[in-house]
């Protein structure tokens, strides 16, 4: 059974930092590609950042343009976790975060973010930036 276990959520004043990570069990995604997405109240679920394969040890990443500078993700594969690194968190950052993964390969440059892309996704975690 296929796992992904998100943790590093909590309540931040803007400006500070806090670091989500996604730890999947169960099988790898190593050829695959990983993604947080985030959900604010009454709005539409969006892809923030993703990480994916494109061949041999090379990954490309995505982020949104309005986090675009301020957070970064990375993963490792012998931890089969992901990482989203947050800083210059603003109030416009609170939603739910969650985690998202797939083993599917769509190509080199496919940048993973819809949300149909991915087969396994973790609980959410709550992030919250104060003003």
């Amino acid at each position: 059974q296929v796992q992904l276990v998100e943790s590093g959520g909590g309540l931040v004043q803007a400006g500070g930092s806090l670091r989500l990570s996604c730890a999947a069990s169960g099988r790898t995604f190593s050829s695959g590609a990983m993604g947080w997405f985030r959900q604010a109240p009454g709005k539409e679920r969006e892809a923030v950042a993703t990480i994916s394969w494109s061949g041999g040890s090379t990954y490309y990443a995505y982020y949104t343009d309005s986090v675009k500078g301020r957070f970064t993700i990375s993963r490792d594969n012998a931890k089969n976790t992901v990482y989203l690194q947050m800083n210059s968190l603003k109030p416009e950052d609170t939603a739910v975060y969650y985690c998202a993964a797939t083993g599917k390969y769509y190509g080199g440059s496919y940048y993973y973010t819809l949300g149909t892309d991915y087969d396994y996704w973790g609980q959410g975690t709550q992030v919250a930036v104060s003003s």
